[in-house]
């Protein structure tokens, strides 16, 4: 193969450009795609990204000690056996947990939804994930609607049967807004629609998640009196 030139061309395996200057070249799984050079002098590094870091967990420490100094931990008295607090609530991590168990079975809630945590998370790295972080509808939208209005129709049917309101609500506010990042149209002038229309799959997934664990520890942390009944915080 020759240009106009007369210069000859060939095809070959190597990644040196300097060394091989070809404008055909086949890179293999065993040499990475790039030009190796041997002769730099200095290295890419980000020495201020861990400057940042060590400044930042100087000043956690600090403040944490502050707060130490000032404020008492809210400790209760001693544990005793023949007097059980009423309600014993958990550590305020496992607060929206234990919000699940005073609405699903112990093994429902215990068991089998952190299990299927756990289980996702081992198993979506075998899937194809979504490495460019398109948006959810933008692709095979007619399809996508109806997993999408199927899957949330039986999720909030669900809770609807076990009467888990607190876990309702995020979730049809999440549907909300899916369903705004659904039928956004292409030219549309909102920033904030156009914004939620972008949004991958996990993005939503992630923030319906969170927004569940907020809103259950939050619940059991202000508003579970006695008995796990119903109070309102600024009641005694």
């Amino acid at each position: 193969m020759s240009d106009a030139t007369g210069k000859d061309f060939v095809a070959v395996v190597a990644s040196d450009q300097r060394k091989a200057p070809v404008r055909v070249a086949f890179v293999t799984r065993r040499t990475s795609a790039q030009v190796k050079s041997q002769d730099e002098e200095v290295i890419q590094a980000f020495p201020e990204v861990l400057f940042r870091a060590a400044i930042a967990v100087q000043l956690l420490a600090i403040v944490l000690v502050l707060i130490s100094l000032f404020f008492n931990a809210p400790l209760e008295g001693l544990a005793d056996p023949s007097h059980t607090p009423n309600p014993a609530k958990a550590p305020w991590y496992f607060l929206g947990l234990q919000e699940l168990l005073h609405y699903f079975p112990p093994v429902v809630a215990g068991v089998l939804v952190p299990t299927l945590v756990v289980l996702a998370l081992i198993v979506i790295p075998y899937f194809n994930i979504n490495v460019e972080a398109e948006g959810l509808f933008l692709k095979d939208r007619k399809r996508r609607l109806q997993i999408f209005w199927v899957s949330s129709g039986v999720l909030c049917l669900f809770l609807l049967l076990f009467d888990v309101i607190v876990a309702l609500v995020p979730t049809v506010m999440t549907v909300a807004l899916m369903a705004v990042a659904a039928y956004t149209p292409a030219n549309t002038s909102s920033n904030f629609r156009r914004s939620l229309a972008g949004k991958p799959l996990s993005f939503w997934v992630m923030s319906w998640f969170l927004f569940e664990l907020v809103v259950l520890t939050a619940v059991g942390t202000f508003f579970r009196g006695p008995g796990w009944s119903w109070v309102l915080p600024w009641r005694s």
